[in-house]
């Protein structure tokens, strides 16, 4: 409130008081009246508003309320003390005045005291509170008193703190996440360069025969191939993860990619001694997708069921409408995955309860691209409930 809203205050406020005085008493004590409220609160609302422009002088809030009710008792008592020389007011009635002034200001100062006490308790309760989690807590809980302002400002802190650590969890959790997935690359990485200079070494030091010299250049040929596809799954995965995607969506008929990809995986599976069968019909609903990228979810989710896949086993494709979403499964029987893995399965290198490198056939980031891709797309991928082997779900939204 600036001087002059004060002193606007303070003349409304003896207007106010002279018209009482005037319509109980008259004219006369109604003018004296509005004038004595004036004069004792002009000193007062001048000394509030000069001790709230040195606030940086008055030091703790208990001191600045003490120093605030002294000063605005003074400068009363000097008021009625004018008043009285200047109306002329007897000794004792001026007297009498001043002392219920001061009696007034006493117990306006016991009563702040009282409300600043429990003000205080609160403003070192948030000040604790505040303190701590610049220490690093983020287990702190700021109670207060009162249901106020300053409850508002500790439920604020105490949210910050919880947001804080949950962030602070998600850091830590994501450069566990950077670490492993560095550990599982370097794995991967390693192993074919390592056979790649041996055979290397081997042909330039010329110690191979022509016969020996094909069948190394055909290893490296392999390796190099790993190495390329390793490369172009981790390009796939970080331009999925950072948003940057430039496909064009469009109506797919699910009956007719679903086949197109069993009959190209079918090859690949036969080596594997594994059946897969396509089970989507025309009355499934055309899912709105780029196909290209479909496509790709489906041979990494079919190629992965056919890895863990024992010989004899079978893959199953199919699809279903839900309502505005399809829905399309990918089922084996396999050793199935555990239920307390199955959030993890999507994760890159995740590996049976170990985020460590997969040894053998494939990048081990296939569920992690299908996750990107299918999120991109709007939809969700998880593991559904089976009593035998692992199936393997993923949604899209239904084409207009």
């Amino acid at each position: 409130m600036t001087v002059v809203r004060g002193f606007a205050f303070l003349v409304l406020a003896a207007v106010a008081g002279g018209v009482v005085f005037t319509l109980a008493y008259g004219v006369q004590d109604g003018s004296l009246m509005a004038l004595f409220m004036l004069a004792c609160g002009a000193p007062a609302v001048a000394g509030a508003h000069l001790l709230a422009r040195r606030r940086a002088d008055a030091g703790r809030l208990s001191r600045q309320f003490a120093t605030g009710i002294g000063i605005t008792v003074v400068l009363a008592m000097l008021g009625v003390a004018v008043i009285a020389l200047l109306m002329f007011v007897s000794p004792h009635d001026a007297f009498t005045m001043g002392f219920l002034l001061v009696f007034a200001g006493a117990l306006t100062a016991y009563t702040a005291s009282v409300l600043a006490r429990g003000v205080m308790r609160d403003i070192d309760a948030v000040r604790h509170g505040v303190s701590a989690v610049g220490e690093g807590r983020r287990d702190v809980a700021i109670r207060t008193e009162a249901r106020d302002e300053i409850a508002e400002l500790a439920a604020a802190a105490t949210d910050m703190a919880a947001q804080l650590g949950a962030r602070e969890s998600e850091r830590d959790a994501a450069e566990t996440a950077r670490r492993d997935l560095v550990a599982a690359v370097s794995h991967d990485l390693r192993t074919p360069l390592t056979s790649l200079r041996l055979l290397a070494a081997a042909v330039e030091d010329e110690l191979v025969d022509r016969e020996t010299l094909h069948s190394y250049l055909g290893q490296m040929s392999v390796h190099i191939a790993s190495l390329s596809a390793l490369v172009e799954d981790l390009f796939e995965l970080s331009r999925l993860e950072a948003g940057d995607i430039q496909w064009s969506m469009q109506q797919v008929a699910l009956d007719e990619l679903v086949e197109e990809t069993v009959e190209a995986m079918r090859p690949h599976a036969a080596q594997q001694r594994v059946a897969v069968h396509a089970a989507v019909d025309g009355s499934v609903a055309p899912a709105r997708a780029n196909p290209e990228k479909l496509q790709r979810v489906l041979f990494n989710l079919i190629q992965n069921a056919i890895r863990h896949t024992p010989a004899d086993g079978s893959v199953t494709v199919a699809a279903e409408s839900n309502g505005s979403r399809i829905e399309v499964e990918v089922a084996d029987t396999g050793e199935g995955v555990a239920a307390s893995e199955r959030a993890r399965a999507f994760d890159p290198y995740f590996r049976g309860g170990a985020g460590h490198a997969r040894s053998g056939e494939g990048t081990g980031l296939g569920l992690a691209i299908c996750r990107a891709i299918v999120e991109a797309h709007g939809g969700e991928i998880w593991f559904a409930d089976s009593s035998g082997g692992a199936r393997v779900r993923f949604s899209l939204s239904r084409a207009a």
